[in-house]
Formats: structure tokens, C-alpha cells, sequence
């Protein structure tokens, strides 16, 4: 099944990759091309502005939500009444579709000045502080407006399961280890620091490694926040590109009943797929280091 359902596609992305002219009906094509396509994908200026979407949204929410998941983690586990249920609540977004979760904050981030009868929470929020409501995702907003939307959305979908681990991994931890600081005078910080993290490194590295990956592969919160165009009017014939590599290789398959489109379709797959295998391996490389097992 792993062969049939992973590494078939992969391999026949890379073959397909190569070709010119591929027709997605027939599976004929026209030739062969070294890296032709993969230098159209590089050269192509949609593929350009996806990537540093991408590389923000990796950038910025993994680490604020590994570091939000572990602090509340630590608090949950130092609360014993209703832990149960903080565990459950902290959960349930992670059983709950993205897509509807994305609508939500849609929802909640809508609004502008011109309409005050009609904001979102956000909006509402910052009007009972005497602030003007700001156009986060509508028509108007600016380029970081939107991606904070969806950097918010990053940090807050991905907690659920990083919690849940890392509060496994704290509560393996044997209470010995703390009760001995106590005694030696260590406060709780350098508890934390010198105890609880080095004890569950192997998750954090875990967390870190799936967290990249993850959000390499960011595409329904686009689509549920922004459109299925995932561009913004500016109100000004212009507009903002949010989309992702993953938005950018739907787009292709979109119009793989063009020749030679899913080609491209599948040689920005194959970027994406190296781009991921090296950051992967690169934290393999620290984590041999950093991580005690």
C-alpha cells in the first residue's frame, strides 16, 4: 500500500516532470525536456511570490506555535481540576475540518470602517479600544493585513496536537527529577529549562520536523480565508498574490486538460517535495545533537 499510494505518485510525478506537451487524458506527449519545465517553474513569477508566502507561513508559525503548544502544555499540567476537559477543548479543533475552521476566521476578521454595523470579532475588539476596524481580508486589505489572518490561523489550528503530545511527554517525566531541583534550590524556569526540555526533546524534534512539513503543504486556509483564487482586490486594480506552492501546483492540475500544464504541475511538486527533504534532513542533522533520547 506505502509503494501504491506514495512512492508510485512520486515517481510518476518526477517521470512526468520531464515530459512536453503531456496530455493528462491520453498520457501522450509530445517529448522530453531536461529541466526545461522545472526552469519555467522557477522563472515563473507566481511560483516566486508563492514561495515566500510559503517560507513566511513556515517561518513565523512554526516556532510561535511550538513555543505556545509547550508553555500551555506546562499549565495544563500543573492544573489538576478539569484537566480532562481543558485537554478536550484544546482537541477538538484538530478532529474539526479546515475548511470550516477557515470559514470562521473569515468570518471573524471581516469588516471595515465603511461598515461598522457589520465587523467581525477581531474588528469589534479593537473598536471597543477606541481603534478604527481594519480591512483584514476584504477588498482594500494590504498584503500583511492578510497573511496575519492566516498566520493566526497556522498557529491556532496546529496547537490541538502539539499540546496533546507534549503533555504526554511532560506527565513520562518522573516527578524525582523535580523534586531533586527543588531541593538543590532551582527555581521553576531552570526546572523547565533544565529538565523538562531536554527530557522531551524527542518530541519537540518530532513536533518540529511534521509542524515544517505541514505547513509547506498550508492550502485549504487560503482557500477558506481568502478565495479559491487566493488573490485580494486592492480597490485599486491591483492585486495581493497569497497563494501558496500547494495553491500554485492546483492551479496547474487545474488546467492539466491543457497540454503540458500538469508537466508544470508535477516539476513545482518535485521542487516542493526537495525543498521539504532537505529542510527534513537538515533537522535530522541538529537534532542528533540537540536531542536526548
Amino acid at each position: 500500500l506505502l509503494g501504491t499510494f506514495t512512492f508510485y505518485p512520486i515517481f510518476n510525478s518526477f517521470i512526468i516532470s520531464f515530459y512536453t506537451g503531456y496530455n493528462i487524458q491520453t498520457g501522450q506527449y509530445d517529448g522530453f525536456t531536461f529541466l526545461g519545465n522545472y526552469e519555467t517553474v522557477i522563472k515563473h513569477a507566481n511560483f516566486t511570490k508563492a514561495l515566500m508566502n510559503t517560507g513566511i507561513i513556515v517561518i513565523v508559525s512554526v516556532p510561535i506555535a511550538i513555543l505556545l503548544s509547550l508553555l500551555i502544555a506546562v499549565a495544563m499540567n500543573s492544573i489538576k481540576p478539569l484537566k480532562s476537559f481543558y485537554q478536550t477543548i484544546f482537541f477538538l479543533p484538530y478532529v474539526t475540518n479546515s475548511i470550516a475552521i477557515g470559514l470562521v476566521f473569515a468570518f471573524m476578521f471581516k469588516g471595515n470602517s465603511n461598515d461598522l454595523t457589520n465587523l467581525g470579532l477581531a474588528n469589534q475588539v479593537i473598536s471597543w479600544f477606541g481603534g478604527q476596524p481594519i480591512v483584514w481580508i476584504g477588498v482594500g486589505a494590504t498584503y500583511w493585513s492578510a497573511i496575519s489572518v492566516i498566520l493566526i490561523y497556522s498557529v491556532w489550528a496546529g496547537l490541538a496536537f502539539k499540546i496533546i503530545v507534549f503533555l504526554a511527554g511532560i506527565q513520562g517525566i518522573d516527578k524525582q527529577y523535580y523534586q531533586a531541583a527543588q531541593i538543590d534550590g532551582a527555581n521553576k524556569v531552570k526546572s523547565f529549562k533544565r529538565i523538562t526540555v531536554p527530557l522531551i526533546s524527542p518530541m519537540i524534534f518530532y513536533i518540529l520536523i511534521t509542524s515544517v512539513i505541514g505547513s509547506f503543504k498550508t492550502y485549504s486556509s487560503v482557500v477558506a480565508i481568502i478565495n479559491r483564487e487566493g488573490m485580494i482586490t486592492t480597490g485599486a486594480n491591483g492585486t495581493i498574490n497569497l497563494k501558496t506552492i500547494v495553491f500554485y501546483i492546483y492551479d496547474y492540475i487545474g488546467l492539466a486538460a491543457l497540454d503540458g500544464m500538469m508537466s508544470y504541475a508535477s516539476a513545482a511538486a518535485i521542487i516542493l517535495f526537495i525543498i521539504i527533504l532537505v529542510f527534513t534532513l537538515i533537522q535530522l542533522y541538529v537534532g542528533k545533537r540537540r536531542v536526548h533520547y
